[in-house]
C-alpha cells in the first residue's frame, strides 16, 4: 500500500479527501459529500463590472477630522460655536496658559477682521507681556493628543496679525502633557495688522500619542490668530493637505472600483443651523460642495448630522484626487433636498432647488470641465487641470419622502442629462431593503427608466444567509443596483462569514448589481456613532475588522465573468416562533396595560392588568424609569433608548398577544416584543418609529436587527390603543384597534454554504469562492463540467472563531495563502468550520 504524506496545519483542514485503495485491499464505499457544486456547461454567466466593489466614506465616527484627514489639531480655525453644539465654545480643543512671566487675555470674535466670510470667527490674543514672557494657547489635538513619531518633520502654519508697531514675536513648539519638549522650537515674528500666513516646520524627537502644541506670543497689543495648522509631511502621497497614510494605505490596498463620497446622512441633512432640543443634535446643514474647494483657510466648518463639526479640509478637490490616486472612480453624491435618515423633511423653495440642481451642474463642470471653465479654472488653480474621470453621479439618500423625493429626482436628472448626457444619474430606493417606501421607489425608478438606483441595508447575518438570492429574481431588463451601503450589524467573523456568502449572491447576479460598497468604511475607536465598521483607528494605530479582511479577498479576485454553477447540500429549516413577551419604548414615555396571551381555543396563558404590581416583569436592557402607575405600567423616562422588559415564557407555536398602549410623552411610540429570548434575540412591533413617522416589525438576531415589515405610521399622544399580535408558527398578523395593519412569514431557510466561480481571463483562472458559515467542516465535491486545470491551485483561507474580532490588541483573523494539490476537473475539498475559502485554478 502507497501511504500518503500526512499534511500539517492549515492543510489538514482542507485536505482532499479520497480513498487509496490496492487490488488486495477492499474499502468501503466513501461517504457521500455535504454539499456538490456543479458546473453547468450549457450557460455562459453574465459579466462583471471591473469597478464592481468599492468604498463609501463618509464622516461618522471622525472618519475625516481626527481620521484619514491627517489634520493634527482640532478645531484649528476657532469655528466651534454653541450655535453647533452647546458643548462648544471658539476655544473647543483649547486651553490658554503662560510662561516666563507672560500674561494676557484669549477671546474668540467674528467681527469685521474676520480672515474672511466663510472663516469667521478668529482668536484674539490681548498680550500683556512688556518685560519678556510669553501668553497664547495649546492645542490637545484629538482625544489622548498629538501622534508623533521620532525623526518625522510636521509643517506648520498659522494666519495672523498685529496692531504692535514693532510686530510680535511668535514661538511654536511641541511638548508633553508635563511641558517637556518634543522637539525644537519655531519662532517667527507678526508684522503688519492684515492676515498673512506664516509657516515653519518641527521635527518630533520622540515618538508619542500623547503630545500638544502651543503657540505663544510676547510684548503687547493685540495678535489675531486664524486656521492654525499641523499637518505631518508624512501625508499619502506626501500631498499638502493630505491624508493620513496609514488609514489611506489601507483603503487603497482593497483596490476599490469606486469611492463614494461625501456621505449618506450627512448629505441629506436639512439646510438651517440651529440646535434640536428633542434630539439632542445639532439641526446641520446638508452639505455643500462648492464651500469645501479653493484655498483651504476659505473653507466652511460644518456641524454634520453625526454630532460634530467637520472642517472640510477634506473637500470635494480631495475627494477626487484620493480616487485617482488610487485608480477608483469618483461617485458623489448630492442632496435633494428631502431629508431621510429618519427626519422626513421636504423642502418646497424653487429658488433653493434650482441653486442645487445649478450647483451640481457646477460640480461637473469642477471635475470634469476645461480650465477655461469658471469651475474647472478653480481645479486647474488648486493644481489638477486635466479632468478627474466623473462618470456617475448619485441624486439623494435614503429618501423616506418618496414622491417628494422623485419630484426632485426627476428635475436633477432632466438638468444633468442635458447639460452632461454621459454622466449616470443614480436615484435611490429609501433606508430599508424592503417595504411600502422601498417598494414605492422601486415603482417610481421603473417607471422611468431610471439607469441605476441606490439600495441601502444594515441587517443581521442570519438575514444576510437567508437572503443569498435575493436579486435572482429582479428584472434584468429593468435599472441595475448599487448596492451604496450594506453590512451585517457586528464586527465578529461570524458577520463577516455571513456577509461573504451573501456577496457571492452579488456577483452571481453581476448583470444586475454592478456597484456595491460595504458601509461605513472608517471609525475612531473613541469616537464612535455607528458599528459595525471597516477600518478602525485611534491616534496613531489602525486595523482591519474582520471584514475588511473578507471584503479585501473579494476586491482583490474579482474575475472578469461568472462561471454558473449550482449547489446542493444541507440548508436550515425555519422554527416557529416562540419565547417570551416583552414591553419597550424608545426616548417615550408610555403606558401598557391589560396584557393578556391567549391559545387558538381562549385558553388564556398569561395575562397582567397589574392591580398587584409588576412582579412578573423582569428587564432586560437596565434601562428606563418602569413603576405601576394607577394600574398601569409605565415606562417614564423620555430620554432612555431600548428599555424591553419580559414576561411568560411561551412555548406554544400558535398564540395570541393582546395590549393596551397609551403614549405619554417623548419622540415616538410603542415598542411590543414577541418570541423573545434574550436581548440580542427577539422580535418587536414598532409603532411610531423614527420619529413617530414609521411603523416595522424588527427582528434582532445575535444583537443585530433586520425589518420584515415596515409602512409609514405615527402615535398620538393620549390616545389609547389596542394592539394585537397574532402568532401561527412562522406567520404573524398584527391589528392595530381591531384591524388588519400588516401581516409577515419568517420562514426563510439559512443557507450557511455559498459559492460562486468566476473566471479571471487576463490570469487565465477560475476563482472558485466557498463560504461555510457553520460550527461543522463542508466536504463538497466540486464538478467543473470538463474544463481542465492543473492540479495544482493556489489557495487563501479566512477563518477562526466566529465570536473573534480583529482589535487594537491583535488581530487574529488574517488570511493564510497557501498551495494546494490534487484539484482537477472533479475534485472534493473539506472546507473549514466557520470559513471563506478562494481557490484559484490555472486553466490548462
Amino acid at each position: 500500500m502507497t501511504r500518503a504524506r500526512v499534511p500539517t496545519g492549515l492543510a489538514a483542514l482542507v485536505l482532499l479527501t479520497s480513498a487509496v485503495a490496492t487490488p488486495a485491499t477492499a474499502q468501503a464505499p466513501p461517504s457521500p459529500p455535504d454539499y456538490t457544486v456543479t458546473v453547468d456547461p450549457d450557460r455562459t454567466g453574465p459579466s462583471i463590472n471591473d469597478r464592481m466593489y468599492g468604498v463609501f466614506f463618509e464622516d461618522i465616527n471622525l472618519a475625516a477630522d481626527g481620521g484619514i484627514y491627517a489634520e493634527l489639531l482640532r478645531n484649528r480655525s476657532f469655528e466651534f460655536l454653541p450655535v453647533d453644539n452647546p458643548a462648544y465654545t471658539g476655544l473647543t480643543g483649547w486651553t490658554t496658559g503662560a510662561e516666563g512671566g507672560g500674561s494676557g487675555t484669549a477671546t474668540t470674535v467674528d467681527d469685521n477682521a474676520r480672515l474672511n466670510e466663510r472663516n469667521r470667527t478668529y482668536l484674539r490674543l490681548a498680550l500683556a507681556s512688556p518685560d519678556g514672557g510669553r501668553y497664547g494657547v495649546t492645542n490637545a489635538g484629538f482625544h489622548t493628543g498629538i501622534a508623533l513619531t521620532a525623526g518625522a518633520r510636521y509643517d506648520f502654519s498659522v494666519w495672523a496679525r498685529t496692531d504692535a508697531p514693532d510686530g510680535t514675536p511668535l514661538a511654536v513648539t511641541l511638548h508633553d502633557p508635563n511641558g517637556q519638549p518634543l522637539g525644537g522650537a519655531l519662532t517667527r515674528t507678526v508684522r503688519g495688522d492684515t492676515w498673512i500666513r506664516y509657516a515653519g516646520t518641527l521635527t518630533a524627537t520622540r515618538t508619542t500619542d500623547a503630545a500638544r502644541l502651543s503657540v505663544r506670543a510676547g510684548g503687547t497689543g493685540t495678535l489675531r490668530l486664524d486656521m492654525v495648522s499641523l499637518f505631518p509631511r508624512d501625508t499619502f502621497k506626501g500631498r499638502p493637505n493630505g491624508l493620513r497614510r496609514d488609514l489611506a494605505e489601507k483603503v487603497a490596498a482593497l483596490k476599490p472600483g469606486f469611492v463614494r463620497f461625501p456621505g449618506g446622512c450627512l448629505v441629506n441633512t436639512g439646510s438651517h443651523h440651529g440646535y434640536d432640543a428633542a434630539s439632542g443634535w445639532p439641526r446641520a446643514r446638508s452639505y455643500q460642495w462648492k464651500e469645501t474647494v479653493g484655498p483651504v483657510e476659505t473653507r466652511a466648518t460644518n456641524a454634520n448630522f453625526w454630532g460634530y463639526n467637520q472642517s472640510y479640509g477634506l473637500g470635494y478637490y480631495e475627494y477626487l484626487q484620493f480616487a485617482e490616486d488610487i485608480g477608483a472612480m469618483p461617485l458623489p453624491v448630492v442632496p435633494a433636498l428631502v431629508t431621510g435618515c429618519g427626519q422626513n423633511r421636504a423642502t418646497h423653495d424653487e429658488e433653493l432647488l434650482r441653486r442645487h440642481i445649478q450647483d451640481t451642474l457646477d460640480l461637473i463642470e469642477f471635475a470634469t470641465g476645461p480650465v477655461t471653465s469658471t469651475w474647472g479654472g478653480l481645479r486647474a488653480e488648486m493644481g489638477h487641470p486635466a479632468p478627474f474621470r466623473l462618470t456617475h453621479l448619485a441624486v439623494g439618500n435614503e429618501e423616506n419622502l418618496p414622491d417628494e423625493f422623485f419630484a426632485n429626482f426627476v428635475r436633477f436628472r432632466s438638468a444633468i442629462e442635458a447639460a452632461y448626457p454621459g454622466i449616470t444619474v443614480i436615484s435611490n430606493s429609501g433606508p430599508d431593503d424592503a417595504g411600502v417606501t422601498f417598494d414605492r421607489l422601486w415603482e417610481r425608478n421603473r417607471a422611468t427608466g431610471v439607469p441605476m438606483v441606490d439600495e441601502h441595508y444594515y441587517n443581521s447575518p442570519t438575514w444576510f444567509l437567508q437572503h443569498n438570492r435575493r436579486y435572482d429574481d429582479y428584472d434584468r431588463a429593468g435599472p441595475k443596483v448599487f448596492l451604496g451601503e450594506y453590512a451585517s450589524q457586528d464586527n465578529k467573523l461570524f458577520n463577516s462569514l455571513a456577509e461573504a456568502a451573501y456577496m457571492t449572491g452579488l456577483e452571481r447576479n453581476a448583470d444586475v448589481v454592478r456597484l456595491a460598497s460595504y458601509a461605513p468604511l472608517l471609525a475612531n475607536v473613541d469616537e464612535v456613532q455607528w458599528r459595525p465598521d471597516l477600518i478602525w483607528f485611534d491616534n496613531d494605530e489602525s486595523w482591519g475588522s474582520t471584514s475588511y479582511q473578507v471584503q479585501k479577498l473579494f476586491m482583490n479576485n474579482v474575475g472578469d465573468r461568472v462561471v454558473p454553477s449550482r449547489a446542493t447540500g444541507k440548508v436550515v429549516r425555519p422554527q416557529p416562533i416562540t419565547g417570551a413577551i416583552g414591553l419597550s419604548t424608545w426616548a417615550t414615555s408610555a403606558r401598557y396595560d391589560d396584557v393578556r396571551v391567549t391559545a387558538p381555543d381562549g385558553t388564556v396563558l398569561f395575562e397582567d392588568d397589574f392591580s398587584t404590581g409588576a412582579d412578573g416583569w423582569t428587564p432586560l436592557a437596565n434601562r428606563g424609569a418602569w413603576s405601576v402607575v394607577d394600574g398601569g405600567y409605565v415606562q417614564s423616562d423620555t430620554a432612555a433608548q431600548d428599555t424591553l422588559v419580559k414576561a411568560a415564557e411561551i412555548a406554544t407555536s400558535d398564540y395570541d398577544l393582546t395590549v393596551r398602549a397609551t403614549k405619554l410623552a417623548g419622540a415616538e411610540g410603542f415598542l411590543v416584543a414577541f418570541g423573545v429570548k434574550d436581548s440580542g434575540n427577539f422580535y418587536w412591533w414598532n409603532l411610531g418609529g423614527w420619529n413617530n413617522t414609521q411603523g416595522a416589525v424588527e427582528k434582532a438576531t445575535g444583537g443585530g436587527k433586520e425589518t420584515l415589515l415596515a409602512k409609514p405610521n405615527a402615535v398620538t399622544t393620549g390616545t389609547t390603543y389596542d394592539l394585537r399580535i397574532s402568532v401561527r408558527g412562522t406567520r404573524v398578523t398584527l391589528y392595530l384597534d381591531g384591524q388588519e395593519w400588516g401581516s409577515f412569514a419568517d420562514d426563510r431557510v439559512t443557507e450557511p454554504f455559498a459559492h460562486v466561480i468566476t473566471e479571471d481571463r487576463a490570469a487565465g483562472e477560475l476563482i472558485v469562492k466557498v463560504v461555510n458559515a457553520q460550527d461543522s467542516p463542508a466536504t463538497t465535491r466540486i464538478d467543473l463540467a470538463g474544463r481542465r486545470v492543473r492540479d495544482t491551485a493556489r489557495m487563501t483561507v479566512i477563518t477562526g472563531d466566529p465570536q473573534e474580532q480583529n482589535t487594537r490588541s491583535a488581530e487574529p483573523i488574517q488570511p493564510v495563502t497557501s498551495t494546494v494539490r490534487g484539484v482537477g476537473s472533479v475534485f472534493t475539498r473539506t472546507f473549514p468550520p466557520n470559513s471563506v475559502t478562494f481557490l484559484r485554478l490555472r486553466t490548462r
